[in-house]
C-alpha cells in the first residue's frame, strides 16, 4: 500500500511538472504568433471557476481539491479543480481557441497575454467571506491590476488597454457569501437584514466592475446563483430537514440573483461600450436536477462523492475533517460531483449554454452569449 501511495505521489507531482512545462512552452509559443486582436481571457470567482490558485496558499483542505478522486476523469490526476474534470472556464478557453487558462498563483507562471484565473474556491465578494482562508474578489481585482501592469510594461498603455477592451472577463461569486454564514454558524446575518447583506455583496462586485471598467475592461460574462438550499451541502444542514431544500439561503440566492440583472442593465446604460452576458444558472441547474434523465443523467440530487444523506457531507477525498466518503463508479451519470459542486458532464453541458445559448431564452443566457463576446471588437 505504501508503495503504491509513493507512486501515485510521484505520479501527480511529474504529471503536474509537465503540466506546468506545456502551458509556459505554449504560451511562449502563442506569444510570437498572436493575431494582432486576440482576445484574452480572465476569470475571477470562487469554486465554479477556480482551476487550482487554492493549492499556493495556506488554506484548510475544506478549500483545496488537490487529492484524489478530484480530477479522476479527464486529467487523471487531481488539478485543484472541484470536479471530476473540467470546470466551465476550461471548455470556454477551448471554444475559444484558447489553451487552458493557468492559476494566478501556478509558479512560474508570468505569461498573461491570453488571459489568466484568478478564481478562489470559498471566495466571496465580502472580505469576511472564509477570511484568511481564501482569496477574496478584491484581492483578486489587485492581482488583475498587476497583470494589467505587465501587459502596459511589455505592450504600451495604449495597446495593453485596447488588448483589455478585448478581453472577456468571466465572474461567479456570492455563493460563498451566502452560504458560509450557515456552515460556519456565524451571526453575520443578524445584524442585517437580507436585502441589506445582499446589497452589500452586489455594493463589492460592482466596485470591482468598475475597477476593471477603468483599466479598459469592457467584455463582461456573469454565472447568476443555483437554488443554495437545493445542494446536497446545504439541504443536510438543518435537522429534521427531511431532505428538503434550505429555503433561508435559496431567498438570499434568489435576492442576489434579482439585483445582478438590476445591477447589470443599469451598467449597461451607464458605461460606454459596457457589453455583458448574463448565464441563468439558477434555471439550468435546476431542470437537471428534477429532470436527470432528460440531460443524460441518472442522478439529480445525490452526489457521486461524499458521504450522508445526499453525500451532502463534504468529505471526497478523505482529507478533510470527516473522513468517510463513498464514490460512485460512473460520475458522467450525475449532476452534482461532491456536496457543492458539479460534475464535468454537467459543466460541459451549462459552458455549451453559455457559449452558444440562444440570447432570446429567458432559460439561457443574455444579452449576449459569451461567442459573441469573443467575437466582438
Amino acid at each position: 500500500m505504501a508503495r503504491l501511495s509513493s507512486f501515485f505521489i510521484f505520479s501527480f507531482f511529474l504529471q503536474v511538472a509537465l503540466f506546468a512545462t506545456c502551458c509556459r512552452g505554449e504560451l511562449k509559443e502563442q506569444q510570437h504568433q498572436l493575431p494582432k486582436k486576440h482576445v484574452p481571457f480572465f476569470i475571477f470567482g470562487d469554486s465554479i471557476l477556480d482551476a487550482g490558485n487554492n493549492n499556493y496558499i495556506n488554506t484548510s483542505t475544506l478549500d483545496q481539491a488537490n487529492f484524489w478522486p478530484y480530477g479522476l476523469t479527464f486529467f487523471n490526476y487531481p488539478t485543484g479543480r472541484f470536479s471530476d474534470g473540467r470546470l466551465i472556464p476550461d471548455f470556454i478557453a477551448k471554444y475559444a481557441k484558447l489553451p487552458l487558462i493557468p492559476p494566478f498563483l501556478q509558479p512560474g507562471f508570468r505569461q498573461y497575454y491570453l488571459g489568466v484565473n484568478f478564481a478562489s474556491a470559498g471566495a466571496g465578494a465580502l472580505v469576511e467571506t472564509f477570511q484568511g482562508f481564501v482569496i477574496d474578489l478584491k484581492t483578486q481585482l489587485r492581482y488583475y491590476y498587476k497583470v494589467d501592469s505587465w501587459l502596459r510594461h511589455k505592450l504600451g498603455n495604449d495597446e495593453a488597454k485596447a488588448t483589455m477592451s478585448r478581453a472577456v472577463h468571466l465572474f461567479s461569486i456570492g455563493t460563498n457569501d451566502y452560504a458560509s454564514p450557515f456552515l460556519t454558524n456565524s451571526t453575520i446575518l443578524n445584524n442585517y437584514n437580507k436585502s441589506t447583506y445582499v446589497g452589500m455583496v452586489i455594493g463589492n462586485l460592482t466596485t470591482v466592475i468598475n475597477g476593471i471598467y477603468k483599466r479598459g475592461g469592457r467584455k463582461f460574462a456573469f454565472i447568476n446563483l443555483p437554488d443554495l438550499g437545493c445542494v446536497p451541502g446545504m439541504r443536510i444542514i438543518k435537522s429534521g430537514n427531511n431532505g428538503s431544500c434550505f429555503e433561508e439561503v435559496t431567498r438570499l440566492a434568489s435576492l442576489h440573483n434579482k439585483a445582478l440583472s438590476k445591477l447589470l442593465y443599469g451598467l449597461e446604460k451607464r458605461l460606454k461600450g459596457f457589453k455583458y452576458s448574463l448565464f441563468d444558472l439558477n434555471s439550468n441547474l435546476r431542470q437537471r436536477m428534477e429532470h436527470p434523465s432528460k440531460y443524460g443523467f441518472k442522478e439529480g440530487e445525490t452526489a457521486c462523492c461524499g458521504t450522508g444523506e445526499y453525500r451532502g457531507v463534504l468529505s471526497c477525498g478523505g482529507k478533510r475533517p470527516v473522513k468517510e466518503f463513498q464514490l460512485c463508479k460512473h460520475p458522467q451519470k450525475y449532476v452534482f460531483w461532491d456536496s457543492l459542486h458539479l460534475t464535468e458532464r454537467t459543466y460541459k453541458q451549462l459552458a455549451d449554454q453559455m457559449w452558444g445559448g440562444t440570447t432570446s431564452d429567458s432559460h439561457d443566457v443574455g444579452p449576449y452569449n459569451i461567442k459573441q463576446l469573443f467575437r466582438i471588437h
